[in-house]
């Protein structure tokens, strides 16, 4: 899905900067999530990090995980990063959902808390998807 550009060049859709933000607390799969690798996410968190050593290593990937980040991924007008942070710190009241638009589902995660939580997971691993499409149709 993603658009064609002449000068080659894509938008930045994801931060470094955030991404070494998350890899502080990389040990929980944080920096994976944000940057679209939600099975490594999740065994991060599962495995603190591989046992610490993948997190580490990681502080050296960041930079290639951003530049696959930014090739998959299309950018618009909803952020990526902003998106992410309402996720992480409001995501089982909706509010990264109202940001996107999504106000009926973003309604049912604020009734249910994240519709159980389970709806918030299902974000953690779908996310960046969510809002490719989004911003690939506002185009």
């Amino acid at each position: 899905m993603n658009t064609y550009y002449p000068d080659g060049q894509r938008p930045d859709t994801h931060s470094k900067l955030m991404g070494y933000l998350l890899w502080i607390v990389g040990f929980t799969g944080s920096h994976r999530f944000y940057y679209g690798k939600p099975v490594t996410g999740t065994i991060w968190f599962f495995t603190l990090g591989l046992l610490g050593i993948g997190w580490l290593i990681d502080l050296f990937l960041i930079p290639s995980m951003d530049r696959e980040a930014d090739m998959r991924f299309n950018a618009g007008d909803t952020d990526y990063s902003l998106a992410w942070i309402l996720l992480t710190f409001l995501g089982v009241f909706g509010v990264h959902r109202m940001y996107q638009g999504k106000w009926f589902s973003a309604i049912v995660y604020l009734l249910t808390g994240g519709l159980f939580f389970l709806g918030v997971l299902y974000d953690f691993w779908t996310l960046n998807d969510q809002i490719s499409v989004r911003n690939a149709q506002r185009r």
